[in-house]
């Protein structure tokens, strides 16, 4: 089952100032930055231009996050770079991580695994656990450093304790293959539940696999039925083609073709060439006007879910 990682994702709170001088009302409306930007985004980003050239930490990351995104000012990964860095070099763990991510991505330099460990792994020491659970899965990769399944598990381990829910997700499949521990399927239901209860959607799916074949909990067909639909309605591909299989089977729900159809189909939108097959197979145990309305399901449920 394959590791998760916030590879392109960059923190987006907006951070909250110190007070240093400034022109009346800068700090508030650095502070309020976010909001501020959907209504007067040239005061926005002038609070915070003043701020971060004075020094303030907090408003070079805010500054570093809207050059980043392209709000209030045109998308500069130079820019965004620049700011970043200067707050990283302060101790600001939120900057630190985002010029992870920005080395990670090559965002605005070339894309350069060990600057991204570098920065994650100062981030994590100050405890964010998005760094954690990066640094985790560049030592479960091998990215930038030799692969070290004892090293991922300990960062893993950190930012789940945090309760992030993809190192959550990450340590449960590394109980669920044994890797950097002995297999141990009641630990990996754990770490997916627990990232499951947040709306992940791979580790529904995953947990949903697990109470199907009973592995770490009685084999329940219900349960698993009910973590493959969460996972499904989210756009999981392969619970969308487990969720079709349990139709076509009857397991856990009445056997009903149409709905098997409609999964099936869904899951090979997305390429899952295995859920193809299976939509065709099932279809040849269905009426025409069956297989209409598996359709006009599909299609209903991807208007209704826009990608």
């Amino acid at each position: 089952m394959p590791k998760l990682g916030r590879s392109g994702w960059l923190y987006v709170v907006f951070a909250l100032l110190l007070a240093v001088p400034a022109w009346a009302g800068d700090t508030e409306d650095c502070d309020n930055a976010e909001a501020l930007l959907k209504t007067a985004p040239e005061r926005a980003v002038a609070a915070c231009q003043r701020l971060a050239e004075q020094g303030n930490a907090a408003a070079q990351f805010n500054l570093g996050y809207m050059y980043n995104n392209g709000q209030g000012v045109p998308q500069d990964y130079a820019q965004a770079l620049k700011w970043y860095r200067m707050a990283a070099d302060q101790g600001y763990a939120d900057a630190q991580f985002n010029l992870g991510v920005m080395y990670k991505n090559g965002q605005g330099v070339p894309q350069d695994y060990a600057q991204a460990l570098k920065w994650y792994r100062m981030a994590a020491e100050q405890g964010h656990a998005f760094a954690q659970s990066n640094l985790g899965v560049m030592y479960d990769n091998g990215q930038g450093v030799p692969q070290d399944y004892a090293q991922a598990l300990k960062w893993y381990r950190m930012a789940a304790d945090q309760g992030d829910a993809i190192a959550q997700y990450n340590l449960g499949v590394m109980y669920d293959n044994g890797q950097g521990v002995p297999q141990d399927y009641a630990q990996a239901l754990k770490w997916y539940r627990m990232a499951a209860d947040q709306g992940d959607a791979t580790a529904q799916t995953n947990l949903g696999v697990m109470y199907d074949n009973g592995q770490g909990v009685p084999q329940d067909y219900a349960q698993a039925l009910k973590w493959y639909r969460m996972a499904a309605e989210q756009g999981d591909a392969m619970a969308q083609y487990n969720l079709g299989a349990m139709y076509a089977t009857g397991q856990g729900v009445p056997q009903d073709y149409v709905q098997a159809h409609m999964w099936f189909n869904l899951a090979a939108t997305q390429g899952d060439a295995d859920a193809a097959k299976s939509r065709d197979l099932a279809a040849g145990s269905m009426t025409p006007a069956q297989i209409e309305e598996a359709q006009r399901l599909a299609r209903e449920w991807l208007a209704a879910h826009p990608r």
